[in-house]
């Protein structure tokens, strides 16, 4: 019965806007996180199905003490998935209304004129094209291998390998065994959506991470120097900060706060089955971490991914049931800057990416407006990523140095990314990120792998 009742506690987060579905499973605490995450995923997709099903069999009415979460994952598994695998009084309860509910679902058919019960979900899925047009993304973890070798590994397995894309629409091609490599990101590698490499040995023995590419930007823009001291700031599950270890080649020093134990016990397993070295956990909120502490004394760096409402991820309930309120989003807004504005305090500051998964002005230009604002002339936005095709809202001045993505113009999930450097006697000087994107040796939409040549100076003078 725990399956069912983490399954529904994540759908009512969903509904309350409280995060996507990947960090809602994540903080659940359920110990078989796949198990979880396919339920939930499996559920939402059959949801229209679910609730006609649960409103003509007049479930809830007959059953006022079943929650309607709990009951949507129910009739999931009853009649779609591989049967209930619970016990006690929710497993007779569902067996008591099993006819009724497979009558209602035979109508159901017979009234769309389909005879599969995945023939119900096309009109859904023509209306919601998002999640299963987003390509698996796989990023080569380079503490523990090279592109080159992964490359030729999946080659091994029977994949056909494409070369370097030169457009979104080549990505969105994919299909069988292809893959390539991203247009923008050097070290990423893109599959068809839905292929699926849990158990593949690289995933497993933590060579490849699965992140997906909006996810990459925060940590590929900050573009730490080796040997430098990184905040990250809002830290679990772990993917950006593995991604700012690569980064800085294990040379230098990661501080990674969160708040929730078992998610930073989780993290650290992580983190140790990529190879991470040099980095510290701590069970803190950022927000009380002391800017003064002479620990901080270095940090030149700081990622800042903090909660916010995760409208941006595909995998949720449609807009219209999950768009958090305006009091939610206004205190969600209110933490964001007050969390961006924390972050600005380190003293020895030089470079800080502020990112979210939301689509909402509120939370992303509208935060970084107010913050700026806030600190006057100290920091400034980066024109970060050039070449990158979706920019920020024009909310405010230079806001179009932010970059914006999403399932349809990008192929990711939706995110927002801004750069903010520190101004001022001994800052690095201003400059757009990644360099590369801007050489015209190199060309629009080219992998900026070499930029870091072109700023080791600058780097070397905020160390």
């Amino acid at each position: 019965m725990a399956l069912y009742s983490a399954a529904a506690a994540v759908l009512q987060g969903l509904e309350r806007g409280d995060g996507g579905i990947k960090s809602l499973v994540y903080n659940s605490r359920f110990p078989h996180v796949r198990q979880l995450y396919a339920l939930v995923a499996e559920t939402l997709r059959y949801s229209p199905v679910l609730e006609k099903l649960l409103a003509g069999a007049a479930l809830l009415q007959a059953e006022k003490k079943l929650p309607p979460q709990l009951a949507k994952v129910l009739v999931y598994d009853l009649l779609f998935g591989k049967g209930l695998k619970c016990g006690g009084r929710w497993k007779a309860l569902a067996r008591r209304h099993r006819a009724r509910l497979e009558a209602e679902l035979a109508r159901l058919k017979v009234q769309q004129k389909v005879s599969r019960n995945e023939d119900l979900l096309a009109p859904v899925q023509a209306a919601s094209p998002g999640a299963s047009q987003v390509p698996r993304y796989v990023r080569v973890n380079t503490l523990k291998t090279c592109v080159d070798d992964v490359i030729d590994f999946f080659k091994r397995q029977g994949y056909s390998y494409l070369g370097k894309a030169a457009s979104v629409e080549e990505l969105r091609a994919l299909s069988g065994k292809k893959f390539c490599l991203d247009l923008h990101l050097p070290e990423l590698l893109v599959f068809p959506p839905q292929t699926d490499f849990h158990d593949n040995l690289l995933y497993t023995s933590g060579h490849m991470i699965l992140q997906d590419k909006a996810s990459c930007l925060p940590a590929f823009l900050l573009d730490p120097a080796a040997g430098s001291h990184v905040i990250d700031a809002c830290a679990a599950p772990g993917n950006k900060t593995s991604h700012l270890a690569a980064i800085l080649k294990n040379k230098g020093q990661i501080f990674a706060f969160d708040v929730d134990t078992k998610r930073l016990a989780t993290m650290n397993t992580m983190l140790m089955r990529a190879g991470v070295t040099g980095f510290q956990l701590a069970q803190q909120d950022f927000l009380t971490v002391d800017p003064g502490d002479p620990k901080y004394s270095k940090v030149t760096y700081i990622l800042l991914d903090p909660s916010c409402s995760g409208s941006g991820m595909v995998n949720r309930l449609p807009r219209e049931e999950a768009a958090p309120s305006a009091e939610r989003l206004q205190a969600l807004a209110g933490f964001q800057r007050k969390v961006l504005s924390h972050a600005l305090s380190f003293p020895a500051l030089q470079r800080l990416v502020y990112s979210t998964c939301s689509l909402h002005r509120e939370e992303n230009e509208d935060v970084v407006q107010a913050v700026l604002q806030e600190w006057g002339s100290a920091f400034r936005l980066v024109n970060a990523f050039p070449s990158w095709p979706c920019r920020g809202l024009a909310a405010f001045p230079r806001a179009e140095c932010c970059l914006r993505a999403s399932p349809a113009d990008t192929l990711t999930h939706g995110f927002f990314v801004a750069v903010l450097e520190r101004c001022g006697e001994g800052a690095a000087a201003p400059s757009s990120l990644p360099a590369a994107a801007e050489n015209p040796e190199h060309g629009e939409g080219t992998a900026p792998g070499t930029a870091p040549k072109k700023r080791k100076k600058k780097k070397q003078r905020v160390k």
